[in-house]
């Protein structure tokens, strides 16, 4: 079935049919490979993109699912203007294999906009289904704390 999906601002027309994980859209289909498999079951949140600003697991978001606008890890920021949570995760070295990143950088953004000010406990609780194999959740909570002072500042 065609579909019409908004996706980082552009529009792209995909033929597939309505089952199909809005992450192999993504991916296989618009050629947008910063959203990652991990699990394919939602638990990991590898996956996690925004819909309708959202974070939702595209890998259980089937294309049927999809009703509003599309934003991928690539449409908020790029390497010459990273988006305030991007630069304060490098600031505070979080990536360590980097594979999680994506969908960790994604969820931290959909809290940010929710709650500008989050505790440790707000992070906690928000971050909980983003899974980190490498087990930098200290310097992940540090880098939302610095990305929140910093679009404070803005």
């Amino acid at each position: 079935m065609a579909t019409t999906l908004t996706i980082n601002g552009k529009t792209h027309q995909v033929d597939l049919p309505d089952d199909v994980p809005l992450l192999w859209v993504l991916r296989d289909e618009v050629g947008l490979t910063g959203t990652k498999f991990g699990c394919g079951v939602a638990a990991c949140g590898a996956c996690t993109v925004h819909i309708n600003g959202e974070a939702v697991r595209s890998c259980q978001t089937p294309l049927s699912d999809v009703d509003g606008p599309v934003t991928t890890i690539e449409g908020i920021g790029t390497p010459d203007s990273l988006a305030a949570i991007q630069q304060a995760w490098v600031e505070n070295q979080v990536a360590q294999c980097g594979y999680c990143q994506s969908g960790q950088i994604m969820q931290a953004a959909s809290l940010l906009a929710e709650n500008p000010s989050p505790t440790d406990t707000d992070i906690d609780e928000a971050m909980q289904g983003n899974l980190c194999r490498c087990g930098t959740y200290p310097r992940i909570r540090a880098a939302i704390h610095d990305a929140a002072s910093k679009m404070k500042e803005a």
